[in-house]
């Protein structure tokens, strides 16, 4: 459970509870996530609004940034690390709007983006959710 905020969660704030987050992914998964950078940002910038086709900066939670584990060859030559960015801004107004404890609406983005890294589209993971 989260511990009560006296102001809204930072970007700090955020990560902090993203990092324990991650250590609660079994080890058989967080293993093959190791390198992949977690970033907090308040928004996405302008140019990830466009390529989404964003009607509101607050319609995207996190975002992975990468290769995907199926995608990847070892005969490919390595280019940017691979990130799970993380808006604070539109997290912080969902877990407003819903009631969400923070721990699970970050924990919940988080596991959803590392899916990415594995290659699982969006209604992939909404199967498995809806299956759990």
């Amino acid at each position: 459970m989260t511990a009560p905020f006296t102001a809204p969660p930072s970007l700090a704030d955020i990560e902090a509870i993203a990092y324990a987050a991650y250590e609660t992914i079994p080890e058989e998964l967080r293993r093959h996530v190791h390198g992949v950078a977690i970033r907090v940002e308040e928004f996405p910038d302008k140019e990830t609004e466009r390529e989404m086709g964003l009607e509101s900066p607050f319609d995207l939670l996190g975002l992975y940034r990468g290769v995907s584990l199926d995608r990847k060859s070892v005969s490919d030559v390595p280019g940017d690390v691979d990130m799970i960015l993380l808006y604070r801004s539109p997290i912080l107004d969902y877990w407003c709007e819903t009631g969400e404890d923070l721990t699970h609406l970050v924990r919940h983005v988080l596991i959803h983006e590392i899916g990415h890294h594995f290659g699982f589209s969006d209604a992939d993971m909404d199967r498995i959710e809806a299956q759990a």
